[in-house]
């Protein structure tokens, strides 16, 4: 009987231990706040990848409608979207979201790094709450006032950005701890020095951070900007005409490459930033 009981216990322990390798290996360590190794987030990343596409390649085969083509289909509309064009029409986008985010970021950045001037702030917090004016009525006063084509996507894009971006970075600068300030003005720092100091070159990885989320709604909103503006071009007319006509597997294959190029510059910040500025404090970019 001794002997079995140790048996039993044996098999008991190892059963335990199995589960334990199970719920490590399987099942990631699923608690809150666990700390697990790269290979495990790599692993994670792929089933989820996978599970996306079964459920996609699963929708494709029984949808009644056939509204959601098959990755085939989707891959065929690849390479007839090439041959019609379409890397011209995303250069014309890319060119129109980098341009954008370039005239909204130097904008942003006088503004906020004026903002503590009491003349100035009511100014910068006023653009601030522009964030929630719709687009719409912007567009009609652009173009009574003569602006027209490229230049009309581009004033628009750029307004609707410059008001996130001043927000974040005006956010960013209210966030400086005082013993900054202090620790500047004991090194005898006059105020354009602690301007420069601790507010520009002190606070430039924020930035960095800034225009990688601030990017995210560029990306996001300029196909709705290239539809309001039709005559200028870009992916976004290509994006409402498949929509038009109903071509299913065009409209997957554009929304892919859009989705795509965008996680990868987005990804590009992210690496940027650590390399630039190894001793950030800033949070971990997601």
């Amino acid at each position: 009987m001794s002997g079995d009981s140790k048996g039993n216990k044996e098999t008991k322990k190892n059963d335990v231990r199995f589960a334990r390798f199970f719920f490590k290996i399987f099942i990631f360590d699923i608690i809150y706040f666990e700390k697990i190794s790269k290979q495990q987030s790599v692993v994670i990343m792929f089933f989820w990848v996978a599970m996306v596409g079964f459920l996609w390649v699963r929708a494709s085969l029984y949808s009644d409608v056939k509204i959601i083509p098959s990755p085939k289909m989707v891959i065929n509309a690849l390479g007839a979207l090439y041959m019609e064009g379409l890397v011209k029409e995303f250069a014309i986008s890319m060119g129109l979201c980098f341009k954008s985010t370039l005239y909204a970021l130097v904008i942003s950045l006088v503004l906020a790094y004026l903002s503590p001037m009491p003349f100035i702030r009511p100014l910068a917090q006023g653009i601030s709450k522009f964030r929630y004016l719709p687009m719409i009525g912007i567009t009609f006063y652009l173009t009574q006032a003569g602006i027209q084509g490229r230049s009309l996507q581009i004033a628009i894009l750029s307004m609707f950005v410059t008001v996130y971006f001043i927000t974040s970075l005006m956010s960013m600068i209210a966030d400086i701890p005082i013993e900054e300030y202090d620790l500047a003005r004991t090194m005898g720092c006059s105020r354009w020095e602690m301007l420069w100091k601790v507010v520009i070159k002190g606070r430039m990885d924020y930035v960095v951070e800034i225009l990688r989320q601030n990017l995210a709604i560029t990306w996001m909103m300029f196909v709705t900007v290239e539809v309001l503006v039709y005559s200028a071009g870009g992916v976004g007319i290509w994006l409402k005409n498949s929509e038009r006509f109903g071509a299913h597997d065009k409209i997957f294959a554009i929304q892919i490459l859009i989705f795509g190029l965008g996680a990868l510059i987005d990804l590009g910040l992210a690496k940027l930033k650590p390399a630039l500025f190894p001793y950030s404090q800033t949070v971990k970019s997601l």
